[in-house]
């Protein structure tokens, strides 16, 4: 992965075929030309929480037509850091109540948490 810088304070991540781009709202010196790093991690999440959802429903054949999720962050304002994600499963109609644990279960696989809850070290160096 390449991390490039476009102009202003956007950052543009490149890997593989994909470029994904990053900038600060105007009140951080930005022109909220995309979402900020923290957000897009945010959305990382949720992403991947929704995948796993996504795929346990198709693997068993349940129609998905309204299974969305809802990513809730809840902040320590006092240690102004993320304290808490509460992700949210808004089932299909007609989910089968049998699945309904079986779900949550699933969608708390996602591996991006997972990285969070065992996290990598990180080394910095420059040249």
């Amino acid at each position: 992965m390449e991390i490039t810088f476009p102009g202003g304070v956007a950052v543009e991540a490149r890997y593989d075929n994909f470029v994904i781009r990053s900038d600060q709202p105007e009140s951080g010196g930005g022109e909220n030309s995309a979402p900020s790093p923290f957000d897009l991690f945010l959305a990382s999440l949720g992403n991947c929480a929704g995948f796993f959802a996504l795929r346990f429903c198709q693997q068993r054949q349940i129609d998905t037509t309204g299974l969305k999720l809802t990513l809730e962050n809840v902040r320590d304002p006092e240690r102004h850091r993320l304290a808490t994600v509460r992700i949210h499963i808004d089932l299909p109609e007609n989910f089968p109540e049998k699945y309904r644990g079986a779900i949550i279960k699933a969608t708390d696989q996602c591996s991006v948490k997972r990285a969070i809850l065992d996290p990598p070290a990180f080394e910095v160096t420059a040249g």
